[in-house]
Parts: C-alpha cells; sequence; structure tokens
C-alpha cells in the first residue's frame, strides 16, 4: 500500500507540474489543427489508465485466491450414497466397478493439478480419473459447477 501511496503522489506531482508549465491554458484545452490531443489531455489519459491498472490487479489477484480456493463435493449433496462409475456417471452405491464418493469435497487447486496428471488426494489413481469424469460431466446449477467453470477460464 505505501509504494502504491508514493506512487500515486509522484503521479500527481508530476501532472500538476507538466500542466503548470504546459504550452495551452487550463482553461482551453483543445486540440491543434491536426486533431492530435494536448500534452495535458496526453497526462490526463495517462493517470487515469494507470489508475485503473493499480485498481484492477488485487481484484484479479483476489479472483484467483478465491479460485482455488473454492470446492466441488464429489458426488454433490443430490447424490449422495450413490457410487461413481468410470465414465463419471452417478451410479446405485454397491455396483461393481464404481467407487464411493468422496469423504470431503475437493479444492479448485487440487482439481486443477489433477486434471494436469496428478491424482485427488485421498484417491486410487481409477478413483481420480471417475472423480475427474463426474466433474467434467458438471452442469449449471449443480453443485461444484462455478468452481469447475472458473478453474477452465484462461487468466
Amino acid at each position: 500500500m505505501g509504494a502504491v501511496f508514493r506512487f500515486s503522489w509522484r503521479l500527481r506531482w508530476a501532472m500538476r507540474f507538466a500542466m503548470e508549465n504546459s504550452d495551452i491554458p487550463a482553461e482551453n484545452p483543445v486540440q491543434d489543427e491536426e486533431g492530435v490531443p494536448s500534452r495535458r489531455r496526453m497526462l490526463a489519459l495517462g493517470a487515469v489508465g494507470v489508475s485503473a491498472a493499480l485498481t484492477i490487479r488485487p481484484a484479479f489477484a483476489q479472483t484467483a485466491v478465491s479460485v482455488m480456493n473454492c470446492e466441488i463435493p464429489v458426488p454433490g449433496p443430490t447424490g449422495a450414497g450413490q457410487y461413481i462409475d468410470a465414465g463419471g456417471r452417478l451410479v446405485p452405491a454397491g455396483t461393481k466397478g464404481a467407487f464411493p464418493g468422496s469423504p470431503r469435497p475437493f479444492t479448485g487447486e487440487e482439481v486443477k493439478r489433477a486434471f494436469r496428471g496428478q491424482t485427488l488426494p485421498g484417491a486410487t489413481y481409477d478413483q481420480s480419473q471417475a472423480y475427474l469424469q463426474y466433474i467434467r460431466r458438471l452442469q449449471a446449477g449443480q453443485s461444484g459447477f462455478t468452481c469447475f467453470a472458473s478453474i477452465q477460464m484462461p487468466r
């Protein structure tokens, strides 16, 4: 925060200095005959851009953190007590070749790593693949869908 404050103070000082020493009076910020904006106008536009960048960057960082901390239950509350087959579909409990649901939801970071080749924590390779198939099949309105969609968004 201190660096941002110092930077904004220096920027305000530089803009004030440039405006005081400008060739064009402050009350008449017109463009010259070629349509090129005045020096004062360019400085003002630059200041707006810098402040917007300083404001937006923390929001992106906060979004990235929340995406990694979001949770995806496997299966969701509507599928509690059911198993997950190799294709990621919910099947009745005890179905041969299917796996019980995960005892805890997975975080966005864990799922993202699993999509890159690691196994989900507490799961065998085959279980992990079945859980990932279930996650891929999530649709809007299902628990964990928003988290999954956030993981898929490029930064």
